[in-house]
């Protein structure tokens, strides 16, 4: 197939494609008339980079994964370099959430003084003052959150 095609398939962008190219992820064949040429296995490979990228993986990271399927393996973290790659990965989630409850702790403490300096919660269903809805929690590492369905459930597929 075609980078286009490739591309469309993925769900990425050609520009995507050629730079996965540049930093030795993607190695595209050319055809006689000098075009790009990929295979199913091609596409095997970015739903990989893909998958990793969505769980908060760099770029640079997916790089053991995908040498693992291109050495044949079935699965991209069937190889030593991959599984030692998810035990970073987890050590790094740790560390951040650790720091996460350290942070929500001392909020917690500031929260609790500001209400008895304001003489109470900020309402009774703990709404912000002024009638303004609370902006949504966040967490960078998590990327977006995804929407809210009508029944008020995240779907997080």
């Amino acid at each position: 197939m075609r980078i286009g095609e490739l591309a469309r398939r993925a769900g990425t962008t050609t520009r995507t494609l050629r730079y996965y190219e540049s930093r030795g992820l993607l190695a595209a064949r050319r055809g006689e008339n000098g075009y790009r040429s990929y295979d199913e296995e091609d596409l095997r490979l970015l739903r990989q980079i893909k998958t990793l990228q969505d769980f908060g993986f760099e770029l640079e990271e997916t790089r053991p994964f995908v040498e693992c399927l291109r050495s044949g393996q079935p699965e991209g973290d069937a190889c030593p370099a991959s599984i030692e790659t998810y035990r970073r990965k987890l050590a790094e989630l740790d560390a951040c959430l650790a720091r996460l409850q350290d942070v929500r702790e001392r909020l917690r403490v500031q929260l609790a003084r500001a209400e008895r300096r304001s003489h109470g919660p900020a309402g009774a269903a703990g709404a912000p003052r002024g009638g303004a809805a609370a902006p949504e929690p966040r967490c960078e590492l998590a990327g977006p959150a995804p929407a809210v369905t009508e029944e008020g459930a995240r779907p997080w597929t």
